[in-house]
């Protein structure tokens, strides 16, 4: 074989491993249920370092990046000059920046770091909400402007103290969002094309916590976690299907995770809240609480107190991060303690967190620390196979440094951010 006959060949398995590979569109992955599909991953990294094949400088912020169609999403805080918000776009092999939209934005919250929300591209659209409510429409491939909107204007929402952070939700021709508008625009749909309201829903304020949508019998469910209920809607229209209250402390409202779904079971956690587990009918109009729990104190939990990781369930159990840090394993159908470990995150830690997602029977987990863990979970124990380091931490937070935002997982790689650069890091067997 000649020199370019094997280059040619280079290229073309680099091309065929591009185009069968999956994306990472939205916040969580495709089904917003922490679930990647794809094959041909190592089994154990060959050094303490995962190969990083290229980096990008962004600024900071919390959001997550996004893989869509050979390109990455991330969103960032600029100060030099008057703040802005940027959204940035990267080809997904090279890191070579194809687009930067920008725009004023003055921050009131806390926490004043950079967008919390993920970039959620659907059908060439990438649809952006920002941390102070301003909304984007965009066109994936140029970064034009299509539509926008001032959401905390257009709907006089109830901003809380970090301000917006769940990530859109497209269904169908509808961009749904969670934003805490008053005269019951807790949850808002636009038609994702034109931004034309098609329905609002709930007078209640928001939370942090991205909706999903599940399919149960004949009828598509979306599941929204608000400030104080857990609720069910119509996608199509709005109309409640049920509602569960559950109460949020006032000042330390910490409702950041995306509701957690195993069969008719929904879970979700809150740091100072507790936990809660909901039945839904078979066609996922009724739902009944199950069980409740709730520690006497932050540091003294029950079952599973989570920040912001959301756990991965499967086999009857519930594994996630409690407040401070340590992961545990819980049954799901009771709540009740299985273990507890300190592998990947050192008990103690205040909001001490991990990000996981499931490929097969493996896990994938990015602790606050920038490593990237590959592990197996099991109501046994915590399994760890292998460890290396990604990329530094960057955010000061109770006398360490931290990585808080959630990697995609794409093309056999792994996109992950700090506050200073994006990384590209290979995953795949072939390395």
């Amino acid at each position: 074989m000649t020199c370019k006959t094997t280059v040619l060949v280079a290229i073309l398995a680099a091309l065929t491993t591009f185009a069968s590979a999956d994306d990472w569109p939205q916040w969580r992955g495709a089904g917003r249920d922490g679930l990647w599909k794809e094959k041909g991953l190592l089994k154990t990294f060959p050094d303490k370092q995962v190969k990083v094949l290229w980096r990008a400088k962004i600024g900071p912020g919390y959001s997550g990046p996004t893989v869509s169609d050979g390109r990455v999403y991330i969103t960032d805080r600029h100060d030099d000059g008057p703040t802005r918000e940027r959204i940035h776009c990267f080809d997904a092999k090279t890191g070579k920046r194809i687009w930067t939209h920008s725009y004023l934005c003055r921050y009131k919250v806390g926490y004043p770091l950079g967008p919390r929300a993920s970039v959620t591209v659907d059908s060439g659209l990438a649809h952006v909400l920002g941390t102070m409510g301003h909304f984007h429409c965009l066109d994936a491939k140029t970064g034009a402007v299509i539509w926008k909107k001032d959401l905390a204007k257009t709907y006089r929402t109830r901003r809380i103290m970090w301000g917006f952070a769940a990530a859109p939700l497209v269904y169908g021709d509808l961009v749904i969002l969670h934003i805490g508008g008053a005269d019951e625009a807790c949850i808002v749909a636009l038609d994702k094309k034109t931004g034309r309201q098609a329905w609002t829903a709930i007078d209640d304020g928001m939370s942090y916590s991205a909706p999903i949508v599940i399919t149960r019998g004949k009828n598509d469910v979306l599941i929204c976690w608000t400030k104080n209920f857990l609720i069910g809607l119509a996608p199509k229209t709005g109309e409640v299907h049920w509602k569960i209250p559950f109460k949020i402390m006032k000042n330390w409202q910490m409702s950041s995770i995306t509701p957690l779904v195993e069969g008719n079971l929904v879970f979700i956690s809150a740091c100072y809240d507790g936990s809660m587990l909901v039945k839904l009918s078979d066609d996922g109009l009724k739902a009944t609480k199950v069980w409740r729990s709730r520690g006497v104190a932050y540091g003294k939990t029950d079952a599973l107190q989570c920040v912001h990781s959301t756990p991965l369930v499967f086999g009857g159990h519930i594994y996630g991060f409690d407040s401070r840090g340590e992961m545990r394993c819980i049954k799901t159908a009771s709540g009740a303690r299985v273990w507890e470990d300190l592998t990947v995150t050192p008990k103690g830690l205040k909001w001490g967190t991990a990000h996981m997602v499931r490929n097969g029977k493996t896990t994938w987990i990015f602790n606050e620390q920038g490593e990237v863990i590959i592990a197996e979970l099991s109501p046994d124990g915590f399994k760890q196979i292998s460890r290396a380091k990604l990329i530094e931490p960057t955010h000061p937070m109770s006398g360490r440094k931290v990585c808080w935002s959630h990697p995609a997982f794409a093309n056999r790689r792994i996109y992950a951010r700090n506050d200073l650069e994006l990384v590209c890091g290979d995953l795949s067997a072939e390395q």
